[in-house]
């Protein structure tokens, strides 16, 4: 099996996500900046979200792909059956706290004013349905581990199939419906999380995946521990990522809702570049521990590298496509002459790190199949808190310019890059699943 062959059912789906949530903006385009800002809060809160879980699922990721190169395919079963179990607990409390707390999280991310009331009501409205997307990610995620990504494809386009034509029918309230304006974007995305969760549930419990049912009523301690200790770090660096990334966001709003809006639509449009490289991410860490499981070291390194090299050159292929055609780009999403202009100017500078990116992406992935969630907690802490949001900062100070704020993310990624490199090199990640289990 080889990187490209699990990685591209990995990047297929996650394209169709990038899909989405691009049309989840499209959608509510219509209706000013203020409801952009909403769906990119919202949208930013369910990444938080995805971000947290995938963190946590890093262990599952570790020890189920551990446990099924080893051919232990009942013991991976097991950790399949727990996984599930972590994730719905830590999807429910998640959900509670951002409905109950919706409006002083967005008065967090520094909007006022319409964008305040909206943002509030999109993640009021969405809040109730992350126990679906929780369990459906988590589902999809052991999936993955094991080398399936052929079934998280299909479910992939169905949910976004759906989402696509909820938010369409609910935003503007065709149908029959109501007009819901932007909650319909947010009630959208929540019903296509319901169908997604509840079409692997149906396949999980009847069989149809190569990974057989285990029982999600038994309590077992020991596996759910061994699952977030080996998660932990990971979950660690994905709060501190979105802390960075949240701290440059009300840095950015500060420069007004034009600033904010240009932001998350330059990121949504870049995702289609990105999400490859979420792909490559995939397949490394599922190949790597597979590899480790069967006692393969050297193939396993080879997995790593071979992940990061296809990974720079589809990145860079996509990023540069991207990059050529920012204005039009950012002229269909909407037709505001500042807001078109600063979204150029983030595509130019992020596009350009596409292939740093993309090193980021497969050697940390590569790095947390072998069980090295630590690395990737390091890197981050040091670059985006101690590089970006510090030079960000520096430079609100000194008054600069909202580009200028921007640009901090080049000196990020360039250290990133640099310091994955080295510590893929250094052979050491080969051990840490080892020593945790010694301990």
């Amino acid at each position: 099996m080889g990187v490209w062959t699990l990685a591209w059912p990995s990047i297929i789906t996650n394209l169709f996500y990038a899909t989405s949530s691009i049309a989840a903006i499209k959608v509510v385009g219509g209706l000013g900046p203020d409801a952009i800002a909403a769906a990119v809060t919202g949208q930013r809160v369910t990444f938080i979200l995805q971000a947290v879980l995938t963190g946590v699922l890093a262990g599952s990721t570790a020890l189920i792909a551990r446990n099924w190169g080893a051919n232990d395919k009942e013991e991976a079963g097991i950790f399949f059956s727990r996984t599930i179990q972590l994730v719905i607990f830590l999807a429910f409390i998640s959900a509670v706290l951002i409905w109950k707390f919706a409006e002083p999280l967005v008065i967090f991310f520094g909007l006022k004013g319409e964008a305040l009331v909206l943002s509030t009501q999109y993640l009021k409205s969405i809040a109730p349905f992350y126990v679906a997307y929780g369990c459906g990610l988590g589902l999809i995620t052991a999936l993955r581990a094991i080398g399936d990504v052929k079934t998280p494809l299909v479910i992939g386009i169905i949910m976004n199939l759906f989402a696509v034509f909820f938010m369409l029918v609910l935003v503007n309230g065709w149908l029959g419906f109501p007009k819901y304006g932007v909650v319909g974007a947010a009630l959208g995305n929540g019903v296509s999380f319901v169908i997604g969760a509840v079409l692997l549930i149906v396949f999980w419990l009847s069989n149809q995946l190569e990974v057989k049912y285990s029982s999600i009523f038994h309590f077992d301690i020991n596996r759910v521990k061994a699952i977030f200790e080996v998660g932990l770090p990971a979950a660690l660096e994905q709060v501190i990522f979105q802390i960075g990334i949240t701290a440059f966001l009300i840095l950015v709003a500060f420069y007004g809702t034009e600033a904010y809006a240009a932001y998350g639509i330059g990121v949504q449009i870049l995702s289609f570049s990105i999400v490859i490289g979420f792909g490559f991410s995939i397949a490394g860490a599922t190949l790597v521990g597979q590899h480790l499981g069967a006692k393969d070291e050297e193939q396993a390194k080879r997995a790593g590298w071979g992940a990061m090299r296809l990974s720079i050159l589809s990145m860079t292929f996509f990023g540069i496509l991207i990059v050529l055609f920012a204005e039009p780009l950012a002229r269909y999403m909407i037709d505001n002459d500042e807001v078109v202009r600063l979204t150029v100017i983030f595509i130019w500078l992020l596009g350009s790190m596409q292939p740093l990116m993309a090193i980021e992406f497969s050697l940390g992935g590569a790095l947390r199949g072998a069980g090295d969630t630590k690395t990737p907690l390091a890197i981050t802490l040091t670059c985006l808190l101690f590089i970006r949001v510090f030079l960000a900062v520096i430079f609100f100070l000194l008054e600069a310019r909202v580009e200028v704020i921007f640009s901090t993310l080049v000196a990020d990624y360039v250290v990133k890059g640099f310091l994955y490199v080295a510590r893929f090199r250094s052979d050491r990640w080969m051990n840490a699943l080892k020593t945790k289990e010694a301990d």
